[in-house]
Order: C-alpha cells, then structure tokens, then sequence
C-alpha cells in the first residue's frame, strides 16, 4: 500500500508500505478515506524525532524504526477482529488517537489518556497517512450520518474540547486563545458553541480571519501589537480570566503569563520544545493557576465532537485550508505547514 513513511527529520516518504497485518481480536482495519496532518506531525518532521521511537522500541507499543504518520483520519471498516462487536465491514468510523489499557489506576479513573502503557496511532505505530490501518475496536466511534470530509475533524476537535473542558469557561467568562493554527482555531469553535466571547491571538492574518469565521469576538494580530497589552485594553485592563496557550512557542506563553488576569487560569495545549522561563513570582503573588491538557479523553471528547459536528458542520469546513492527495504531502502538506503559510487544517483524501 501507498503511505506517508517517517524516516527522521525532514524526512517523509511517499511509498509503498507493507499492508497491515489481519486485525488483531480486538482491532478492527481500516480503508482510510480522510486523514489529516497534525501539529505534532510537523514538529517530528521540522526537528524530530521526539515522539516517533526510532532507535529503541516503544514501551508501550514496541515499535521502532520508520512508520506511517496519521493519528487523525476516517475509514471505511474492511475487516473485523475475532472478538469485535458493534462494527461491521462497510462502516465508516473514526478513530481516536490513543490508546490506553483499561485497567490502570488512571484509566480506572477515567483519565485515559494518561494511561501507564498509553501509546499513539500514527507516531509509535503505523497510522492513517496511508491506505489501510488496524485500530483498536474500542476507541472508534461510528460517525453516522456526517460526510467524512465533516467527520475528518472529530479528532482534533475532540483535543480542542477536551482542553476548554479543564478551563471550566462559561457564559461571561473573558478567555483568549494564542496561536490558532489546527486546534487554536478549534477551541475558538468549541468555546463559541458553549457561549463563551474569545479573543483570538496569532501573527497570521490568515489565522485569524479563520478564527473570526469560527466566532472570535477580538482578533489580535501580534505581529503588529503587544499580544498581552492588547488582550488587557479589550478586557478593561484585568487581562483574560483564561488564557489557552496552544502556539507552543516561548513568545505565546510569555504573552500568555502577561495577559492573564489576577487569579486567572492559563491553560496549556501547544508543546513546548524550548525553555521557557515563567514569571514564578507573578503567578504566585496573583494566584495563577498553570494546567495542562493532552490530546483527550476518548470516551468523552470524541463522541462530544461528533455530535458538535452534526449540530454545527461549518466547524469543520471553516477549518480545513485545503484537500490534498496523498501523493503531494510533502510539498503540499508538511512543508506548506511548517512554513506557517496553511491557515487552517490540510486534509489528505484517498478514496470516495
């Protein structure tokens, strides 16, 4: 089969791949008609490998060496393991992206993706940047009557929920978001459908007017002004009661620890490669709260994220920059990214 291969960084290959092996009894395969490339599938291609396990085998997964990137995709089920119900070949489901043991004391307490054996789909093993892929039964949802270019957005908007979820924002509540690439837009999205006016922080023009179609109320262009002074000057000078910082960039969070307000929440989604010292003192002194939020809770989020979707499938056109082929990803994908020219989602179709 064709597939998007890591080989190390800036390193990605179109090629062929060994097909994946009959599913497991608890996995079902899939024909992948949708995916999609991640933020974090650009850090591993700009300066990994962080995450893909290239010299030693995973712990979890006990993979090593080249894989097929992709945690975020559709597929069509081709086939079913031994010990699989509630799919059948035909379905169309997606995936969540990680995969967790069950039995852990924190998948016990529902938090599994902070599972102790927890691995991910398409970065310690094989993944949907390809033609097929076997998943686990359990983390895959059908995605009833949404087109899959509608469904390709579940996942990532599963991640953009998961993290306003931890920010307990409501109605009245000022919250900014910096950095609105994939999920940074689709928090804005999320925060919208619970009622909640956002502030939208980036230095792309063309991110921006993104955000504002998902319902930003302030649009602040910080390669033009003080990201933190002017999300101060739009909430009467208190600064954000929340503050989601998803560029993962020291800029974002120093913007991030200036502009939030006294007794305030910053969140924070993006990965941050490089240091970056905090101002221990402020946050201390204003009563700061610092958390963090990864990927997302499967049994939660991902259904939340479908039905969002069918209530508001504009969600997921607005957030899509372009449809590729799975042939043109590097030019098109990855290096279109990591150049900061896409403004949204860049969707890869194979099949109908």
């Amino acid at each position: 089969m064709l597939a998007a291969v890591y080989h190390g960084q800036k390193d990605i290959r179109v090629q062929q791949w060994p097909d994946p092996a009959p599913p497991e009894a608890h996995e079902i395969q899939l024909e992948i008609v949708r995916a999609s490339i991640c933020g974090t599938d650009v850090d591993e291609y700009v300066s990994g490998p962080h995450l893909v396990p290239m010299t030693a085998p995973h712990p979890a997964s006990g993979h090593v060496g080249p894989l097929a990137l992709g945690h975020e995709m559709v597929g069509r089920v081709a086939s079913v393991g031994a010990e699989v119900s509630g799919f059948r070949i035909g379905d169309v489901v997606v995936p969540g992206s990680g995969v967790s043991c069950g039995t852990c004391r924190l998948c016990l307490a529902g938090r599994t993706n902070l599972c102790d054996s927890y691995y991910t789909v398409g970065l310690h093993v094989d993944g949907g940047l390809a033609e097929r892929v076997n998943v686990p039964a359990r983390i895959s949802r059908h995605v009833g009557d949404l087109p899959a270019d509608i469904a390709i957005m579940a996942q990532p908007l599963a991640v953009a929920l998961h993290a306003v979820r931890g920010t307990g924002a409501g109605p009245g509540t000022s919250l900014a978001v910096i950095g609105l690439g994939g999920i940074g837009s689709l928090v804005v999205a999320a925060c919208t459908a619970r009622g909640v006016d956002t502030i939208g922080v980036d230095v792309s023009a063309a991110r921006l007017e993104v955000a504002g179609r998902m319902g930003a109320t302030t649009l602040i262009d910080a390669s033009q002004e003080d990201a933190a002074a002017a999300i101060r000057r739009a909430t009467g000078g208190e600064g954000a009661g929340v503050v989601v910082e998803t560029s993962g960039t020291p800029r974002g969070l120093e913007a991030a620890v200036r502009a939030v307000s006294r007794g305030g929440h910053i969140r924070l989604v993006g990965l941050h490669r490089d240091p970056s010292p905090l101002d221990l003192t402020r946050l201390v002194l204003d009563e700061i709260r610092i958390s963090t939020s990864k990927v997302h809770i499967c049994d939660q989020d991902l259904p939340d994220a479908l039905s969002l979707l069918g209530d508001h499938p504009r969600i997921a056109s607005e957030a899509v920059d372009a449809v590729i082929g799975l042939e043109d990803i590097v030019p098109s994908g990855f290096h279109r990214m990591a150049a900061g020219e896409a403004a949204g989602k860049i969707v890869v179709r194979s099949g109908a």
